[in-house]
């Protein structure tokens, strides 16, 4: 995907369905892909690795969220 393409309306209104993504439903592998998906239009949120991580398991179920951050990783 290229940026230059969108709308700037249409490039906002995907970062604001990044910041609210959360797993819900979704298998982790689902939310994974929506997550890579919609991450291209918030660079500056995941600007480092760390921070990808971090919103990441923010959007996680708590169950599945309590167990990864148990793990000390080191990347998405």
């Amino acid at each position: 995907m290229d940026a230059k393409y969108y709308p700037k309306d249409s490039k906002s209104a995907k970062e604001q369905e990044f910041l609210s993504l959360e797993q819900g439903g979704m298998s982790v592998m689902e939310y994974a892909a929506k997550f890579d998906e919609l991450s291209f239009f918030a660079t500056n949120q995941v600007a480092t690795e760390d921070m990808k991580m971090d919103r990441f398991e923010q959007g996680l179920k708590g169950s599945i969220k309590y167990r990864i951050v148990r793990h000390s990783l080191d990347s998405y």
